[in-house]
């Protein structure tokens, strides 16, 4: 046991946690608002093959980065469209973009790869960044240095989204759409622009989750890739109660039960099949256990009609 509770899982998890921790936080903006967004998944999946097939043909990662936030951007406007715009039912369309990342993504690697698999490899991933004074520190620097920058930027977007959400105009805005969207209507707020607004950012922060996994965690795109961090990034925010503290917390959380099964498979006598299952089992234990103490923004799922008001 003791050769799995090491120094090394720590670090395992942070790194493994930073793509449900970008797509959590781009669901706590959408959700804040009052449109539930279950297309994390499609985004993520959008976005890992965005930015791998640009980073291959252009030969920067970063550019890989932003390729994959636009695409987000871009599909998660589909999302906005339909639940906000058209005020159709928001599981419904999360649901629906899910499916058309499944499918768009190896059609796509198909017409351009003539592969329905993976992309090429990366020339160029994102590397490690170390930070200095920290990195030479035992213990502390092998959990929090070393890692690539889009963890540290992932720190950086839970400490934004604190500050936006509870301590600027747009973020008052934003709660009281989710809460009351008629009273913040009353009050001269344009319900369907932050709403929106709020979507193509959760779109942004799932894309560039997506990047992650193919140009930095990863040196290329596979097919299905994902393999479900969207959904766990979606019982991250409701464990954390919409809030990003809790949110970062239960990504770590996650996070760490993902780091633990990949270093017990192939360790004991149980089936790597079940030691895979530990983070979703642990998803699913929380969710049980936790989603009937959490209280969600009042609206959330309500589509917005302005005659009604």
């Amino acid at each position: 046991m003791k050769g799995i509770l090491d120094v090394a899982l720590l670090a395992s998890a942070i790194r493994l946690s930073t793509p449900l921790l970008l797509a959590a936080c781009g669901g706590l903006f959408c959700e804040r608002s009052g449109v539930v967004n279950i297309a994390l998944e499609g985004l993520m999946l959008i976005g890992a093959f965005a930015g791998a097939t640009v980073a291959y043909f252009s030969g920067s990662a970063w550019v890989g980065v932003l390729a994959a936030a636009t695409a987000g951007a871009v599909v998660a406007s589909l999302h906005a469209l339909a639940s906000v715009r058209w005020r159709a039912d928001q599981i419904v369309s999360g649901a629906g973009i899910n499916i058309l990342a499944l499918g768009a993504t190896p059609f796509l690697a198909k017409a351009i790869f003539d592969t329905t698999g993976s992309t090429p490899p990366i020339a160029n991933p994102l590397p490690e960044l170390h930070i200095p004074l920290i990195d030479g520190l035992p213990v502390i620097g092998t959990v929090l240095s070393g890692h690539s920058p889009l963890v540290y930027i992932a720190w950086i977007v839970v400490i934004a989204a604190y500050f936006v959400v509870y301590k600027t105009v747009f973020g008052l805005r934003l709660r009281a759409c989710g809460e009351n969207p008629h009273a913040a209507r009353a009050a001269g707020i344009n319900v369907e622009a932050v709403r929106t607004v709020a979507v193509l950012i959760s779109g942004v922060l799932a894309g560039t989750a997506g990047a992650f996994l193919s140009v930095s965690h990863g040196s290329q795109f596979v097919r299905n890739m994902t393999a479900g961090r969207g959904f766990l990034a979606l019982a991250a925010l409701i464990f954390g109660k919409w809030t990003p503290g809790g949110t970062f917390g239960a990504c770590l959380l996650f996070g760490f039960a993902d780091a633990l099964q990949m270093r017990l498979q192939g360790t004991g006598t149980i089936p790597v099949q079940f030691v895979q299952m530990i983070p979703y089992i642990l998803t699913m234990v929380v969710l049980v256990g936790f989603v009937g103490r959490a209280t969600p923004p009042a609206s959330l799922g309500r589509p917005y009609y302005r005659e009604s008001g």
